[in-house]
């Protein structure tokens, strides 16, 4: 598992765009698992700080029901749609997959909330190129590093 920090000391470049991803818009889409193994989808808001990246969570809520019994989840950016008849110029999708360990609240936080910060061990970005022929999946995982690939 890996900190935000170590993907920005790594690929900056590529930790720049994830992050303008994902700043995008305040709703993020994260799955987490059910007691019976099932996904479960839910709303949620992340923040990016200078070394991780955070997220809470409300009292009884069923995400943090999911999360406590089993910290695994991915988390998808916000959607934003291609430009009509231009998909080069759509700035793509960003996906985070790690594990949430349980932090203390801060006194920003409402009462009950539940913190967490999230260790990595998936960075993904997707993109169409700019001569609109190829996706781009541009990854990062602990001890490989970035990758790019293109797809037809």
């Amino acid at each position: 598992m890996a900190t935000w920090r170590e993907v920005e000391q790594d690929a900056p470049q590529f930790a720049a765009r994830v992050r303008a991803r994902f700043d995008a818009g305040t709703n993020k889409t994260m799955a987490s698992l059910r007691r019976d193994g099932s996904p479960r989808i839910s709303g949620t808001e992340l923040v990016f700080e200078p070394e991780r990246i955070t997220l809470g969570m409300m009292p009884d809520s069923l995400k943090l029901h999911d999360v406590l019994r089993d910290p695994r989840v991915a988390i998808h950016s916000p959607t934003l749609e291609p430009p009509a008849g231009q998909p080069s110029d759509w700035a793509g999708d960003a996906k985070l997959a790690g594990t949430l360990v349980v932090t203390e609240p801060t006194s920003a936080d409402p009462p009950g909330t539940s913190s967490f910060d999230l260790r990595l061990h998936e960075v993904v970005l997707t993109y169409i190129d700019p001569d609109n022929t190829h996706l781009v999946i541009e990854s990062w995982h602990p001890g490989r590093g970035w990758e790019r690939i293109s797809r037809l």
